[in-house]
C-alpha cells in the first residue's frame, strides 16, 4: 500500500538534515573516503526504513550496485539498486517494488534501478560488459543472506576472467578516444577521462575477476602493486576524489567535469592563491595533472600485469640482443637490474621501440624499473658521451621520433634527461587559447613536424611536406620544438629564456656552431612570423623588407615558417584555420622573393670581388685555378666580409700554406694608415676568438 506524504516528508527532511551534516563535517574536516562512507551508510539505513514499511516479499532482495555498491556515493551522484526477484512472483510484490520506487524518488532519492531473476541478471551481464561490472560490486542491502550468496556465486561463475578483460579493454579504449586520449584536457572529467577516477576503477574491477584483490590493500598483500605505490594511489586516489565532491557541491548538482567557470573557485577553496608565476586555477590544475598523470601509469602498468597473468602459453619470445627480448608484442628485460648494470639501456629501450614499430609498448615489468632507476639520470648521466649520442640518434631516426619522446615524457625519462622540461610538465595555462598543458603542447608540435615528413599526409600541408623533405637537419627542428616554450611559467620572455636553454643543451650534446646558431635563433624568433602574418600589414613592402633582413636566408625561413605552422597547430584543435595557413603562406612566398633577390646580387658583388682580387694576384703570378681551389674554402661569407685587396692580400700568403696543419700568422700597415691589420689563419675551435682577444690585451694593443 502506498505510503502517507506525512511519512515521506519525514523522510525527506531527516535525509537532508543527514546529508548537510555529513556535508559540514566534511568541510571542517576534510576525510574524503569518510565521507563517501558517510552518504552511503546513511542511504542504507533510510533504504531499510523504506523497505520495511512494504513488507516485501522476503525471498526479494535489494541490493547496491555500482558507486553506491563500492560505498563510494558522491554528493550528488545516482543511487544504483538492483531488486532481485524470483523466477515467479505475485502481483503483490510487483505493485510494492513499484510504489517502493516511487517513493524513493518522492523522497528526494535519485534512482537507477532494474528488477531482475537471477537469470536475467546473468544474461544481461553476459550481453552488456558494464552490467556484469555493476554486478562485480554488488552489496546486500535487505534480503536473505543466503539467497544473496546464491547470487554472488552465480556471478562468479559466469565470470570468464579474459571475455572481461578484453572487453573492458575495448570499453576503456572507447571511453578515452571520447577525450582525445589525454589526460590533459582543459575542462577534464574527474569521474571518466583518462588518468581519472575510473582508470582506478578499472584496475580493481580486473584484479577482481583474476581473484587477486577487491581493493589496494589486497593488492600489496598479493604482490601486486608494492608498498610506496599503494601510499601513492591513496594520495593521487584522495585528491580527486575531494575534487569531485568539491565539485559537486560547489555545483549543487551532479557535476564531475573541472569546467573553466569553478576552477578558480575550487582553486580558492584548496588553499591556492595567485602568485607573480601562477594563477591559483594553473596550480590547482597542475596538481590534478599530476594526479592523471600518475594514475594513467599505473593504469597502463597493472593492466599489461593482468594481461601477462591470462597469456595463452607457450609464450612466444623474440630475441633482441643481449639486453631485451620481446614477449607477446611488450619490449622485455633480459636481466632484472639491466638499467642499473647498462645505463645507456634505458635511452636504448626507446630507440628499440623506434626502430620496431611492430612492438606494441613496454612491458609492465620495464616500466616499473624504469620509475625505479629514473632518478638516477642525474649530471652524469647527462654529460656520459654514450647517452649524449643516443638521445641524437632517437632525434635523428627517419621514423617513430614522436612515439619516442612522447613515451619518453610518459615514463618520466625526458624530464629527467632535460631538467628544464621537468619544470613544465603539467603545466598549465589558465585561458581559451591553451588548451595543453605546456608538456602536451610541445609535444603536439613535434608530432605536428613528424606529419610534415610522411608522405600519405602530403594533402593536409602539401607546402610544408615540400619544404620538410628538402630540409637536411630535421632534428634540428625538433630541438628547437622540444625548447621554444621550455621557459614557460617561470616569470620574464619565456623565448630568451629558452634560448638560453637551448644553447646549453646543444653546446653539450656538441652540435656545430651553425647548428646551435638556428636552433637558438629558432628558439628566440619562435613567435615572430605568427605576429608578423597576423598583425602588420602584408601588402607594404616596408614589412617584407623588415622581415627578411630579420631572417636573414632561405634557411631560416624555411625553418621558422614550419617551427610556426607546428605551433600554432600544437596550440589548440580550433586555433588553426585557412585564413592563417593563406597569411603565413603570403608572408613566406614574399619574404622567399626579396630574399632570393638580395642573394642574387650578392652573388653578383661577391663575383666582383674576386675578379679584382684576381686581377691583383695576376700581378704575383698566381694561376687563376689554383687561388679558386684556395677560395673554395672560405665560404661565401668571406668575400662579404672583406674587400678586394684584402682578398688578394691574405690569398697571396695563403697559398703556400693551404695544406699546412700550423696556424698562419701575418701582419701589415692598414691601407688607410689607421693601425695595423693581422690575419690569423688557423683550425676552427671554440675558443680562438677569445685567446685571440687575451693575447692582444697582454701586449696592451686596443
Amino acid at each position: 500500500m502506498p505510503i502517507n506524504n506525512q511519512a515521506i516528508q519525514a523522510w525527506r527532511s531527516s535525509l537532508k538534515l543527514q546529508q548537510s551534516a555529513v556535508e559540514s563535517d566534511f568541510f571542517q574536516q576534510p576525510n574524503p573516503n569518510l565521507l563517501l562512507k558517510k552518504l552511503s551508510r546513511t542511504i542504507d539505513l533510510l533504504l531499510k526504513k523504506v523497505w520495511s514499511e512494504f513488507e516485501i516479499d522476503t525471498e526479494i532482495c535489494l541490493i547496491a550496485v555500482g558507486g553506491y555498491g563500492r560505498q563510494t556515493l558522491f554528493p550528488y551522484s545516482d543511487i544504483d539498486l538492483l531488486i532481485l526477484v524470483p523466477l515467479e512472483q505475485d502481483n503483490s510484490s510487483q505493485q510494492k517494488i513499484e510504489h517502493l520506487i516511487s517513493t524513493l524518488w518522492d523522497i528526494g532519492l535519485n534512482i537507477g534501478h532494474s528488477v531482475r531473476t537471477l537469470d536475467e541478471c546473468i544474461n544481461e551481464a553476459q550481453q552488456d560488459v558494464t552490467i556484469f561490472t555493476n554486478l562485480l560490486e554488488a552489496r546486500l542491502i535487505c534480503g536473505k543472506n543466503k539467497r544473496y550468496q546464491h547470487f554472488e556465486l552465480a556471478i562468479t561463475k559466469a565470470l570468464d576472467p579474459r571475455i572481461f578483460l578484453a572487453k573492458k579493454l575495448q570499453e576503456q579504449h572507447q571511453r578515452h578516444a571520447k577525450f582525445n586520449d589525454t589526460a590533459y584536457n582543459l575542462e577534464p572529467n574527474i569521474k571518466e577521462s583518462p588518468g581519472s577516477l575510473r582508470d582506478l576503477h578499472m584496475i580493481l574491477w580486473i584484479a577482481q575477476s583474476q581473484h587477486l584483490g577487491k581493493n589496494w590493500s589486497e593488492l600489496a598483500k598479493n604482490l601486486i602493486i608494492s608498498d610506496k605505490e599503494l601510499r601513492l594511489i591513496h594520495k593521487h586516489e584522495r585528491h580527486l576524489q575531494t575534487l569531485r565532491i568539491r565539485l559537486h557541491y560547489l555545483a549543487r548538482r551532479r557535476e564531475d567535469r573541472l569546467l573553466f567557470d569553478f576552477q578558480n573557485e575550487l582553486a580558492a577553496d584548496l588553499g591556492f592563491t595567485n602568485n607573480a608565476k601562477k594563477r591559483a586555477s594553473e596550480q590547482l590544475m597542475t596538481r590534478y595533472y599530476h594526479s592523471v598523470k600518475f594514475i594513467s601509469l599505473m593504469n597502463e602498468m597493472l593492466l599489461k600485469t593482468f594481461e601477462a597473468k591470462l597469456a595463452p602459453l607457450p609464450v612466444i619470445i623474440k630475441h633482441i640482443n643481449e639486453r631485451f627480448s620481446v614477449e607477446q608484442g611488450l619490449l622485455v628485460m633480459n636481466v632484472a637490474k639491466t638499467f642499473q648494470q647498462t645505463p645507456s639501456a634505458i635511452f636504448e629501450s626507446f630507440l628499440i621501440l623506434q626502430q620496431h614499430p611492430e612492438i606494441k609498448g613496454f612491458s609492465a615489468d620495464l616500466i616499473r624499473e624504469l620509475q625505479r632507476i629514473k632518478k638516477s639520470i642525474n649530471r652524469d648521466f647527462r654529460h656520459c658521451n654514450e647517452n649524449k649520442a643516443l638521445f641524437l640518434e632517437i632525434l635523428s631516426q627517419p621514423e617513430g621520433v614522436n612515439r619516442a619522446l612522447t613515451s619518453m615524457n610518459r615514463y618520466g625519462v625526458l624530464g629527467q634527461y632535460i631538467p628544464a622540461f621537468g619544470n613544465i610538465i603539467c603545466q598549465m595555462q589558465h585561458d581559451l587559447f591553451h588548451v595543453y598543458t605546456v608538456d602536451e603542447h610541445i609535444l603536439n608540435v613535434l608530432r605536428n613536424l613528424r606529419r610534415f615528413a610522411k608522405p600519405d599526409l602530403t594533402h593536409e600541408f602539401p607546402l610544408c611536406s615540400k619544404l620538410f623533405a628538402a630540409f637536411d637537419k630535421p632534428y634540428l627542428l625538433y630541438i628547437a620544438a622540444l625548447f621554444h616554450d621550455i621557459a614557460k611559467g617561470r616569470g620574464g620572455d619565456h623565448s630568451d629564456l629558452g634560448a638560453v636553454d637551448a644553447r646549453r643543451f646543444c653546446k653539450l650534446h656538441n652540435l656545430p656552431q651553425e647548428d646551435i646558431k638556428l636552433v637558438v635563433w629558432l628558439v628566440e624568433a619562435h613567435l615572430k612570423m605568427s605576429s608578423t602574418a597576423q598583425k602588420t600589414d602584408l601588402s607594404d613592402p616596408e614589412i617584407i623588407n623588415q622581415f627578411a633582413k630579420f631572417v636573414h636566408n632561405e634557411y631560416r625561413l624555411t625553418a621558422l615558417y614550419l617551427l610556426t605552422v607546428a605551433d600554432i597547430r600544437g596550440t589548440s584543435p580550433n586555433v588553426w584555420n585557412a585564413w592563417k595557413a593563406r597569411l603565413l603562406e603570403s608572408l613566406y612566398f614574399q619574404t622567399l622573393n626579396v630574399i632570393k633577390t638580395q642573394e642574387t646580387d650578392l652573388r653578383t658583388q661577391i663575383e666582383q670581388r674576386k675578379q679584382e682580387a684576381r686581377g691583383k694576384l695576376d700581378k704575383f703570378g698566381i694561376q687563376p685555378d689554383s687561388i679558386s681551389k684556395l677560395w673554395e674554402h672560405f665560404g661565401e661569407p668571406y668575400f662579404v666580409r672583406f674587400d678586394n685587396d684584402e682578398i688578394a692580400w691574405q690569398s697571396r700568403l695563403l697559398m703556400p700554406h693551404q695544406h699546412t696543419d700550423k696556424p698562419i700568422i701575418r701582419a701589415r700597415l692598414s691601407p688607410n694608415g689607421d693601425g695595423i691589420q693581422v690575419m690569423i689563419y688557423v683550425k676552427d675551435r671554440h675558443d680562438n676568438f677569445a685567446r685571440i682577444c687575451h693575447f692582444f690585451d697582454s701586449m696592451h694593443y686596443n
